[in-house]
């Protein structure tokens, strides 16, 4: 069966760090390419950050461009985003997901073309 199972959230002061991630079961991600997402309370689930199958291509939304960087480790079958510099607006729960795409060195940040998800991990920046 496949899963992705999310981990790393948590409570981080605002220009904080914090590391998730995505370690998927029953696949392995040398064929999937993999995207972070997020869902605020009340907003859309936003695209964050993609990296594709073959790992030579990653993706970023504009709004975290310098302070995430997306990574895997195929060894893990795990893939990780890391993020700097916190702030208010990174408060949601992210999710990991994985499809197959066509195109190996592709990877997209729409939510509607990932099949696979993880049940989502909550990150939390107070006021």
């Amino acid at each position: 069966q496949l899963q992705l199972v999310e981990s790393g959230g948590g409570l981080v002061q605002p220009g904080g760090s914090l590391r998730l991630s995505c370690k998927a079961f029953g696949f392995s991600l040398d064929y999937y390419a993999v995207g972070w997402f997020r869902q605020a309370p009340g907003a859309d689930r936003e695209g964050v950050s993609c990296i594709s199958s073959n790992g030579l291509t990653t993706n970023y939304a504009d709004s975290v461009k310098g302070r995430f960087t997306i990574s895997r480790d195929i060894s893990e079958n795990t893939v990780y985003l890391q993020m700097n510099n916190l702030g208010l607006d990174d408060s949601a729960v992210y999710y990991c997901a994985a499809d197959v795409f066509a195109v190996q060195a592709m990877c997209v940040l729409t939510p509607d073309d990932h099949k696979y998800w993880g049940r989502g991990t909550q990150v939390t920046v107070p006021s």
